[in-house]
C-alpha cells in the first residue's frame, strides 16, 4: 500500500503523490489514520464501470430470482404508506 502523510502534501503539494502514484492508489495519512485515497482518473473510471456492472448483475439475478415486480410509483407510494389522500 502507497502511503503518504497529509502534512508532505501540505510542505511539497500535490507533486508529492507523483512518485507514488505510478504503483497504484496513494493513501494519505492524517492523524495517524488512513483518511483520504487518491488515485489517477483511469483509475477511478475502471472502478465506477466495474460497479456499475456488479450492481447491473446483481439487478439481473434479482429479475431472475423474482424479487422484482412491476409497477407504478403511485402503487410503490400506496404500498409504502406514503399516497397522498
Amino acid at each position: 500500500m502507497n502511503t503518504l502523510a497529509a502534512q508532505e502534501i501540505k510542505r511539497c503539494g500535490i507533486s508529492a503523490v507523483d512518485d507514488l502514484i505510478d504503483d497504484g492508489p496513494v493513501h494519505v495519512i492524517k492523524n495517524n489514520h488512513p483518511t483520504y485515497v487518491v488515485m489517477r482518473e483511469a483509475d477511478y473510471a475502471g472502478l465506477l464501470s466495474e460497479l456499475a456492472a456488479s450492481r447491473l448483475a446483481a439487478s439481473v439475478a434479482d429479475l431472475a430470482a423474482g424479487r422484482v415486480h412491476r409497477g407504478t410509483a403511485d402503487t410503490l407510494m400506496r404500498e409504502l404508506g406514503l399516497a397522498q389522500s
